[in-house]
């Protein structure tokens, strides 16, 4: 029996059956990185087979565990887009797990705030336009923000972890997880760099929804 399906049946059964299980830890591999070795972890959903990775390096059965929970961003991470700051946060959560050595990113496949790849390719024709981020997104008759935390939650859950130091400058992520049921005893900062095609979407996701992030005239950003 692999390490983690052993510590998913130690750790997390008993409370994870008690609410209601909505996923299962499907499959696992060690995985080597540039970075490092890191073990991918697979989640599946029961209901729809949406599925999730972890890629989680030391053991990270216990308190305090360094977490990034971040939504997939196809455009950005694989095509290379300028529009956001997502592959950078990747690669620089990934950066800090790695130097401690001891953590944990999820990857969800929440594309575009959850909204899917086909819409927020709309909601970027509406930017294009002259609305920003959030009014693309209720123009097309989606909230500002469609993601869930309780499958994060679950994951942490079947993985051991039992408090994160989280990996983020939104307090968004912070209260979903805290709702989710997950202790967090704090925030780890991450540096959101600028480029003139994302210099108003950072500055607009400090404003509109308090992301901790401070934006220079020169378009330089800096986590607060």
């Amino acid at each position: 029996m692999s390490n983690l399906v052993a510590v998913a049946g130690r750790k997390g059964r008993g409370a994870h059956e008690a609410s209601a299980a909505t996923i299962d830890l499907y499959a696992e591999a060690p995985l080597p990185t540039e970075r490092g070795l890191f073990r991918a972890v697979v989640f599946r959903e029961r209901r729809t087979g949406v599925e999730h990775v972890a890629m989680v390096m030391g053991d990270v059965a216990g308190e305090s565990v360094a977490v990034r929970v971040h939504s997939e961003c196809l455009t950005s991470e694989v095509l290379g887009s300028l529009k956001c700051d997502c592959r950078a946060q990747l690669d620089r959560a990934l950066d800090l797990i790695a130097a401690r050595g001891r953590g944990a990113l999820l990857y969800l496949r929440q594309e575009g705030r959850g909204i899917g790849l086909g819409n927020k390719i709309r909601a970027y024709a509406l930017q294009a336009q002259g609305h920003d981020t959030y009014e693309a997104n209720r123009l097309l008759g989606f909230p500002d923000d469609l993601r869930r935390y309780d499958v994060a939650a679950e994951m942490l859950r079947l993985l051991g972890v039992r408090s994160v130091e989280l990996i983020t400058n939104n307090p968004q992520k912070l209260s979903g997880l805290a709702e989710a049921g997950v202790p967090v005893r704090g925030r780890i900062q991450l540096p959101s760099p600028a480029n003139p095609f994302n210099v108003e979407y950072l500055r607009v996701k400090r404003e509109r929804t308090g992301h901790l992030i401070q934006t220079d005239d020169d378009g330089t950003a800096r986590t607060a």
